[in-house]
């Protein structure tokens, strides 16, 4: 896929990395010379309630928002998620999501259960899906909170007109220094999915 054109929905749960995530794709679309749109995280992200952040990558960008249908990309970092915002992707689009639960208010009150087969009702869906734990892979890179890069590492492979280079220029920009090391080895085992 190109960046000329890139819609991008990340969704999550509160506290999750949504708005660095949204940060990064943002500084790497500045960095190659791309107009790019970010919204502002939609949910309860201090509560651990579902979070959405709307990333617009083009040649001209007029506004952030993300209709039903429109998104290329969706990344999710809860699977649970993706199921829930999976009407905002593009018919055939693509799900890059962790197969991570994290049980909402409803499911840990009792009032609900937690669905079965998330992963393949999305695939069901008519999604191209790439599931995989990447809470495991963040935590063998030295935090289960890089789940966002690990999962940004794979959409970089795809986006085949921005060179590596530059997505590492970005992360070295957004993420805070003392925590550089751990994200370079997330965002490098994403790369390597």
């Amino acid at each position: 896929m190109k960046s000329d054109n890139l819609n991008i929905l990340i969704v999550g749960v509160g506290g999750q990395g949504t708005l660095l995530a949204s940060k990064f794709l943002g500084a790497v679309a500045g960095m190659a010379g791309r107009d790019v749109k970010v919204s502002e995280v939609h949910g309860m992200s201090q509560r651990g309630g579902s979070v959405i952040t709307c990333v617009k990558i083009g040649e001209k960008v007029y506004s952030p928002v993300i209709d039903l249908g429109e998104a290329d990309v969706m990344l999710s970092f809860e699977q649970l998620e993706a199921a829930r915002w999976i009407g905002y992707l593009k018919k055939g689009g693509k799900v890059i999501t962790s197969t991570q639960k994290i049980e909402p208010m409803s499911v840990v009150l009792g009032q609900a259960v937690y669905p079965a087969n998330v992963i393949e009702g999305l695939e069901k869906s008519g999604a191209d899906v790439t599931a995989f734990d990447a809470f495991s892979v963040a935590e063998e890179c030295g935090s289960g909170k890089a789940v966002n890069i690990v999962l940004c590492g794979v959409l970089s492979k795809l986006v085949e007109d921005i060179p590596e280079e530059i997505w590492r220029e970005a992360l070295k920009k957004t993420v805070p220094a003392k925590l550089l090391d751990i994200n370079m080895k997330a965002f490098e085992a994403g790369r390597n999915r």
